[in-house]
């Protein structure tokens, strides 16, 4: 059954999902897109609506894909009813390992943080979340951001090479960024 699976997968990314949306990126990626339950397209849609939505990307998506899944995965799951039944399952799925570990192991963490043990841990995950976020960074670098045409890919590319130093050295505000990107690709392509 579609909820069983999605269950599945929604707690493998949740307890594994380590590091905020962006280091999930490529779990999320793996367990949605490899089953068939969106497309590629769709999952670098809902990764770019879920930046423009409050809330985290994990959330977010988990919400969106509980919805469309169960349609995706059979006719007779069509129903808007069958939709929402799946975005509230996965969106309560995902945040439960947090909810558990952040109230059982927080305290203990918070106890012990000087332990050399504890250190080691966050010692070790720290690089390894910069990493995961590196390979989302590449994960999005595909034919469905940037275009499957050469002229489209350079357009894309010039866009990113703009916006990049814009965030990264001046204080124009993201979401200024954001909107001129969106004005601009609506004059270009």
């Amino acid at each position: 059954m579609i909820y069983l699976r999605l269950i599945w997968s929604y707690l493998k990314i949740g307890f594994f999902g380590f590091g905020g949306g962006y280091a999930m990126l490529a779990l999320i990626e793996n367990e949605i897109v490899s089953p068939g339950w969106i497309t590629r397209q769709m999952f670098t849609d809902i990764v770019a609506i879920s930046q423009m939505t409050p809330g985290p990307i994990g959330i977010n998506s988990a919400t969106y894909i509980g919805y469309v899944a169960p349609a995706q995965s059979s006719e007779a799951f069509a129903s808007p009813v069958y939709g929402i039944l799946g975005s509230i399952l996965c969106t309560l799925v995902v945040v439960l390992p947090s909810f558990i570990l952040v109230r059982y192991a927080g305290h203990y963490i918070a106890r012990h943080r000087e332990s050399p043990a504890i250190r080691g841990v966050f010692a070790g995950l720290r690089p390894v979340v910069v990493g995961l976020i590196a390979s989302a960074a590449l994960l999005l670098m595909n034919e469905q951001n940037f275009g499957s045409t050469t002229p489209d890919m350079v357009k894309s590319i010039l866009l990113a090479a703009v916006a990049l130093p814009l965030a990264l050295f001046t204080k124009i505000h993201p979401i200024l960024i954001i909107i001129a990107s969106g004005l601009i690709g609506w004059l270009i392509f």
